[in-house]
């Protein structure tokens, strides 16, 4: 059997033998053995069940194999060997039987190459060379398609064109594509029309619908089925989902919700602050909702800017220039809204921008006043005289309401009082007189406040400038220690001398140089360039006849008016070698060289000694023991302790309080300044004592302490008050005899009985005189 046979094939109730260009034979079919050059037979088993031939694919049917040497004596002995040969296959060594043991795959595996042989039991001697033969698993329709992926995620752009291709899906069926339509899928959608649709043959998914919009919906989902059998009745199917999202496309426009706005801002607000906000609403998102923001009109232009906020696409308006309520209250902008990013393919659903009108108030807010300067300078001659106006400044409420104004200056920069300002108009006036050379410029502030409220003030800086007025005279640059040699020769040089001004005229300083009178000793030349030249007019001089000579020297400068003095200049004679160099002189005439007489000694002297004595006269005062208060309670209450230290001097006595001074207010000063701080005003207001002439003293007392309460510059503490004020003296006049007539006769005493039960008894004893006079 030289084993012609090629392929076994069993499927769909077909088996066969097939040799070499033989047609399969239909089941159960015995081919002719002269279509073989071997004697063996196969056959199928036709007693197999139904349900085992309906199952080829699955189970193999089972086969005899049979060799013409098989006599059926029992003594051929079948093997087979090969793919699956005892495990997948099993075959009956005695019938040549072969049976499959358990269920076929044709996607695990399509062909089984197996090889059969028949032996002889006694010998073990091959009866007939070994053949091969293939078993072919045929297809049959178990594999339902399958997608790559159970979900897909796609997108296309809003408003596409019908047709825009959005996805293509594949399924795969490991059925065979080779026999019959088990593999041949078709696509179908199940879900998402009418939006998409999808290639029956391809899968690709394309848009079905026109100007689909992403504002109106974003996210599709699509179902797509694909079935083998070519789609027919009774074939496989499996399905996937797409998600679908539309991507914006700049298709909106942006349009303002409101045609006008309102918005309002404090005149206060600094330059740079937001007056408010405003949005343009854009349906679209990302780069194609970018809006830029601008002002195309209005009175506000150059006073407000706006600018867009890139995260909210909301147009903020700040302030670019000061507000100022009173002098416009109202303003309107026209805005303007862009996008930024344009698609020429929908320009034709523009136009892509809008306007709206802004209205912005100006809101009052109570502002401090305004100066008219800042700062002022002020020039003053330093001779003019105290009291004099010197400049003024003015300030204003710039307000609608424009409440009046009061000035004052801030003392704490002028320490000295030096000036004074008027509260009513701002006149600046001086206190004393000035001096340049104590200081060329003052520096105050004047400080500006509304009446109506006093907190709302302003400063401003004063400078006044001091200017010169020749009001020094020249004196001598330094002092001059001069001496003459007592061999010097006439016309010698023996000192040049220099002057200084404290005053600056405009033109610079010219200083003329001259004796006072005519010296036989010496003369002066003036050098004509502010120094003076200081030579001798005769030789010889000696010591002993005169040891220091003393040399008026006249300085005057020539601004006007002009101011001169005289500076002595002190020459000392001393005795000097040939070259003239000083080798004694006497000592009187160094003293005097070093400024200091032997007046001056003794004076300085004395002034040690002074100062010695009043030290030691305070040590001594301490040592004494400090005597008892009057007032010792640990009780007593009272602010004010009067200590008398002597017996006093009566009504004479000022040092205590002077019970006349509270009998007559009108005499003392009822505004009398603090001395712990520098009074605000350097005239205070002076209050009238609401008591007059004898009023109760109790009265008048609580009449101080309300104005006291009541007045804003008194001290919030207990103080002393000091009565140093004696009064202009008695009611009554003076009683002194001083100014009496010459007799008792011209004196008139009727007066007395006014005067009160204090002068009762003296008014009986004069009356009464007179009356015994007038009798006798």
């Amino acid at each position: 059997f030289p084993w012609l046979l090629k392929t076994l094939t069993v499927c769909g109730g077909w088996f066969g033998l097939t040799p070499s260009a033989a047609p399969l034979a239909p089941l159960g079919t015995h081919l002719p053995s002269r279509d073989f050059t071997s004697s063996f037979l196969a056959r199928v088993l036709l007693d197999a069940p139904m349900a085992v031939r309906s199952q080829c694919c699955l189970y193999f049917f089972p086969l005899q194999l049979h060799s013409d040497q098989d006599r059926g004596d029992g003594t051929v002995k079948y093997i087979l060997n090969g793919d699956g040969a005892g495990s997948l296959f099993l075959i009956d060594e005695n019938s040549g039987d072969i049976h499959a043991t358990k269920r076929l795959d044709r996607e695990e595996k399509a062909y089984y190459t197996l090889r059969a042989q028949a032996v002889s039991k006694r010998t073990g001697r091959p009866l007939e060379p070994e053949s091969e033969f293939i078993i072919k698993i045929h297809d049959i329709n178990d594999n339902e398609p399958k997608f790559s992926k159970e979900t897909y995620v796609a997108s296309v752009p809003e408003m596409s064109d019908v047709g825009t291709f959005v996805l293509q899906v594949t399924a795969t069926d490991a059925d065979d594509e080779q026999y019959g339509n088990s593999a041949k899928l078709v696509y179908s959608i199940l879900q998402g029309q009418p939006y998409f649709s999808v290639e029956s043959e391809t899968g690709i998914i394309r848009t079905a619908l026109s100007n689909m919009n992403r504002e109106n919906r974003e996210k599709y989902q699509v179902v797509i089925q694909a079935k083998d059998m070519a789609g027919q009745m009774g074939g496989l199917s499996g399905t996937t989902t797409i998600n679908i999202t539309l991507t914006d496309v700049n298709d909106s426009p942006p349009r303002f919700p409101h045609s006008s706005y309102h918005l309002s801002v404090l005149e206060s607000a600094e330059i740079g602050s937001t007056v408010g906000r405003i949005k343009a609403n854009d349906a679209d998102i990302g780069e194609n909702a970018e809006i830029q923001y601008s002002i195309i009109d209005g009175d506000g232009q150059d006073v407000f800017s706006i600018s867009t906020d890139r995260i909210t696409q909301e147009g903020i308006i700040t302030i670019k220039k000061p507000l100022d309520y009173e002098s416009k209250r109202m303003y309107t902008l026209k805005v303007e809204a862009t996008n930024t990013h344009l698609d020429h393919r929908f320009l034709h659903l523009g136009p892509f921008k809008d306007s709206a009108t802004v209205k912005i108030t100006a809101q009052d807010v109570d502002e401090p006043p305004i100066f008219s300067r800042n700062p002022y300078i002020i020039e003053v001659h330093e001779d003019t005289a105290a009291g004099s106006f010197i400049g003024a400044v003015a300030a204003w409420d710039p307000d609608a309401a424009n409440h009046p104004v009061k000035y004052s200056i801030d003392r704490h920069t002028d320490l000295d009082r030096l000036f004074n300002i008027d509260s009513g108009n701002g006149s600046i006036s001086t206190l004393q007189s000035l001096d340049r050379e104590m200081s060329k410029w003052h520096n105050i502030s004047v400080v500006a406040t509304e009446i109506n409220n006093p907190r709302q003030t302003t400063r401003v800086p004063v400078f006044i400038k001091v200017l010169d007025v020749n009001d020094n005279a020249p004196e001598f640059a330094m002092f001059y220690e001069t001496f003459v040699c007592e061999n010097v020769k006439a016309g010698q040089l023996i000192q040049t001398i220099s002057a200084v001004d404290t005053d600056e005229p405009l033109v610079g300083h010219k200083f003329a140089f001259s004796l006072t009178t005519v010296n036989p000793n010496f003369t002066i030349l003036d050098n004509e360039d502010n120094t003076a030249r200081i030579f001798t007019k005769r030789s010889g001089f000696s010591r002993r006849e005169t040891s220091i000579y003393l040399l008026p020297v006249v300085i005057s400068d020539n601004d006007y008016p002009i101011q001169s003095s005289t500076s002595t200049l002190t020459i000392g004679v001393c005795a000097c070698d040939r070259d003239g160099n000083m080798k004694a002189c006497s000592a009187e005439a160094l003293l005097r060289s070093a400024g200091l007489s032997t007046g001056a000694l003794v004076a300085i002297l004395l002034c040690v000694i002074i100062l010695l004595m009043i030290v030691v006269l305070f040590a001594a005062l301490r040592r004494q023991k400090k005597k008892e208060p009057l007032i010792i309670s640990k009780e007593d209450v009272r602010d004010n302790v009067v200590s008398y230290n002597d017996e006093g001097g009566g009504e004479e006595d000022t040092q205590a309080f002077d019970i006349g001074t509270l009998r007559n207010p009108e005499v003392m000063d009822a505004n009398k300044l603090r001395r712990d701080i520098i009074p605000e005003m350097l005239f205070p207001f002076r209050r009238t004592s609401p008591i007059k002439d004898n009023a109760d003293v109790r009265d008048f007392i609580s009449s101080r302490l309300q104005d006291n309460d009541a007045d804003p510059t008194a001290p919030p503490y207990d103080s002393l008050a000091t009565y140093a004020y004696e009064g202009n003296g008695s009611l009554a006049e003076s009683l002194s005899s001083l100014e009496s007539a010459a007799t008792e006769g011209d004196q008139e005493y009727d007066y007395l009985s006014n005067w009160g039960p204090q002068f009762k008894k003296l008014a009986d004893m004069y009356i009464g005189k007179d009356t015994d006079t007038d009798i006798a």
